[in-house]
């Protein structure tokens, strides 16, 4: 079978979306029931250095952007290389197809939280969404609170969807534990960074050492002006934001972090927390339905996003020995739930079982 794929989300930087694509491609060069068939990786422009191992990997490229690239560029490229499926594994797909899609919607958002999107963008997304999701022979999730999401705000037969989970990968690194604080994802506004940033102020003002490290591309709407806060935050010199790092300086990070902050009260999955666990550091995370699905008891749970309440949870997660074990020894038992290997194996299948 020939299997072509938006990978529009591996051009550049990957991240999010380019990431679960990324790692689906690796772990689909080490299945033996991927390597019989055949994938074209659909792109506006030319994408190198792909982990793909033993998968026959071919690309199809035709310059262009955003939707019309996806809705007029796209089914033309899928036609041209003679595809039997299309895998459009970031939220939308083209409506109009020779071949049948399987449609991974990662989150509702929004559908769920329409204010937080400009009008604009808001309606796009509900549109396609709405129409893709109606187009596609099979949609994907990635957890069980987003398969209610999804049946609730887009009105699709819980029989058309199926949840796979992510796998998780440990960015290998050597560890050198540091009284270091860290957080890892793009900044939304729905992820409470400011408060992060309010709630590590209060914690440096005891904790004479301790830093904070900010990594993702500020995408807040309204936009929140980050460096302006770290520099009124009184604690300036021990945060650091930036919007990308090279995997071999994530991997740093992961090695020398002490605790992992992850504010957010909206997600499909969450997935840099899991990594974060994977590579033995402590989670800070706000008490929601989907973090309780996905981290269960290995995690430090906040009721709301205030400052004093994260820096009390930051405090336990670094200074905290039994509950820093506790959480260290659930957080073992929670990552065998989750395989790159299982999510490459289901989603192959969705797209076999397609045509």
């Amino acid at each position: 079978m020939r299997i072509a794929i938006d990978a529009r989300e591996l051009v550049g930087r990957p991240t999010g979306v380019g990431r679960y694509l990324s790692e689906l491609l690796a772990a689909w060069g080490e299945l033996a029931a991927a390597t019989s068939h055949e994938f074209v990786l659909c792109t506006p422009e030319p994408i190198a250095g792909l982990r793909a191992g033993a998968l026959r990997l071919s690309s199809a490229v035709s310059p262009g952007a955003g939707t019309l690239w996806e809705q007029l560029v796209l089914p033309r490229l899928v036609a041209s290389v003679g595809a039997d499926v299309l895998f459009s594994p970031a939220y939308t797909c083209p409506l109009r197809c020779s071949v049948p899609i399987v449609l991974v919607i990662h989150d509702v958002s929004f559908a769920a939280h329409p204010e937080w999107f400009s009008w604009r963008e808001g309606l796009r997304r509900r549109t396609l969404g709405w129409l893709g999701a109606r187009r596609a022979v099979k949609v994907l999730t990635l957890s069980d609170f987003s398969k209610r999401e999804i049946v609730g705000c887009l009105g699709i037969d819980q029989a058309r969807i199926d949840v796979i989970y992510l796998g998780v990968s440990s960015l290998r690194a050597p560890v050198a534990r540091e009284p270091l604080v860290l957080y890892v994802g793009s900044v939304f506004n729905r992820r409470h960074v400011p408060e992060l940033i309010e709630g590590f102020s209060r914690l440096a003002a005891r904790l004479p050492d301790v830093r904070l490290e900010i990594v993702g591309d500020n995408r807040t709407m309204p936009h929140v002006d980050l460096d302006a806060l770290i520099a009124s935050s009184g604690a300036a010199a021990r945060i650091r934001a930036r919007s990308y790092v090279s995997d071999e300086e994530l991997a740093s990070q992961y090695g020398s972090a002490s605790a992992f902050a992850f504010l957010s009260e909206y997600e499909g999955f969450g997935l840099t927390p899991l990594e974060a666990m994977a590579a033995g550091i402590p989670i800070v995370v706000l008490d929601t339905e989907i973090a309780r699905e996905v981290y269960g008891p290995a995690a430090i749970y906040l009721e709301r996003p205030d400052p004093t309440l994260i820096a009390a949870g930051l405090e336990r997660a670094l200074v905290d020995h039994d509950e820093r074990d506790r959480l260290l020894e659930a957080g073992t038992r929670q990552l065998a739930r989750y395989s790159w290997r299982e999510c490459a194996q289901r989603t192959l299948q969705a797209l076999l079982t397609a045509t």
